[in-house]
């Protein structure tokens, strides 16, 4: 066998022994794209750590398939890879295939989950995320992988619990040159349930509702709300943000933290007007990481602006569909 497919029949062999027990079934999934084929194998984790099925896979993928493979064991026996196969809920994982940097950023740093079991680079800048978990009802893995995938930008369609996902340690053949698709562990242990019961639509749940009108706020509405439509009305005057995020901070003193409520609410807000008026969301980012660059670590500060104005976006969408 070459040297680059022991290289890469090393890594996806040490993957698949990560995630899978010897006995458990799972799906291999090879899909090429001139000409246009899938095959599928449904094989138990012993067969496919074989050094003569891995060598087959590194021939298949050095001819022009990608290889894939479940993300859950299916039923031994099984002859599909429908839902109804699915033996156990093994991983949750989220399909960074835009923006995948930034939203990896705020995912590291984000305190409502816990750190993924593996990252999967793909291509550069695109990423597939794994958590390991134990004790996730099936009732409750699709929910969730829906409100992770809102939640850090991932994709929506990847949210079935018989999906596939590409296999580390082999080439992603859908670019010329042709990727290796590598991985890294930054957790050992498995998650649980309660480890993503935070995981919310929004990462940091937003103290208002999106229609609220910026110029004339009423006493109709909550405390949150008022802050919300007095803060964007002020901004779209032109008044210093510094000086707003203060005096909203000294008016909110009976929040648990107003500090961060303010400069929250004041750069969703920024953010929000500078998306209506047609700046790209790149350029939001930069404002953000600017405005708060002496006042929050600059890692953390990066990861805080992409997942603001990712938020101000939703925000935007859905006022649109409303």
């Amino acid at each position: 066998m070459p040297h680059r497919e022991t290289f890469a029949a090393g890594i996806a062999a040490d993957f698949l022994s990560r995630s899978f027990r010897a006995d458990e079934t799972i799906a291999i999934v090879l899909r090429c794209l001139s000409p246009a084929t899938i095959v599928q194998r449904i094989v138990t984790l012993e067969r496919a750590l074989a050094p003569r099925y891995l060598v087959w896979l590194a021939h298949e993928n050095s001819t022009g398939s990608n290889v894939y493979f479940t993300a859950n064991p299916l039923i031994s026996g099984s002859r599909k890879r429908t839902k109804e196969c699915v033996a156990d809920v093994r991983h949750l994982y989220l399909d960074l295939d835009t923006d995948g940097e930034a939203k990896l950023a705020t995912l590291r740093y984000s305190n409502s989950v816990p750190l993924p079991t593996a990252i999967v680079s793909t291509s550069p800048g695109k990423y597939q995320v794994l958590w390991r978990v134990e004790s996730i009802p099936f009732e409750e893995q699709e929910t969730l992988l829906k409100r992770l995938a809102i939640t850090f930008g991932g994709d929506l369609a990847c949210t079935d619990c018989n999906h596939v996902l590409r296999l580390p340690g082999f080439l992603n053949r859908k670019y010329d040159p042709a990727p290796l698709v590598t991985v890294e562990y930054p957790r050992g242990s498995a998650a649980h349930c309660e480890d993503f019961k935070r995981a919310n639509p929004l990462p940091h749940p937003d103290p208002f509702p999106v229609r609220i009108d910026p110029l004339k706020p009423t006493g109709k509405h909550s405390n949150s709300e008022q802050d919300w439509g007095w803060i964007l009305g002020e901004l779209a005057r032109g008044k210093d943000p510094v000086k707003l995020t203060r005096m909203l901070a000294e008016r909110r003193s009976d929040k648990p933290n107003p500090v961060y409520y303010a400069q929250r609410t004041v750069d969703v807000a920024s953010a929000w007007l500078w998306l209506k008026d047609g700046l790209p969301i790149a350029d939001v980012v930069t404002m953000l990481r600017f405005r708060r660059r002496f006042q929050i670590p600059d890692k953390i500060c990066s990861a805080r602006a992409h997942e603001i104005a990712f938020t101000a976006e939703r925000m935007i969408a859905r006022e649109k569909i409303a």
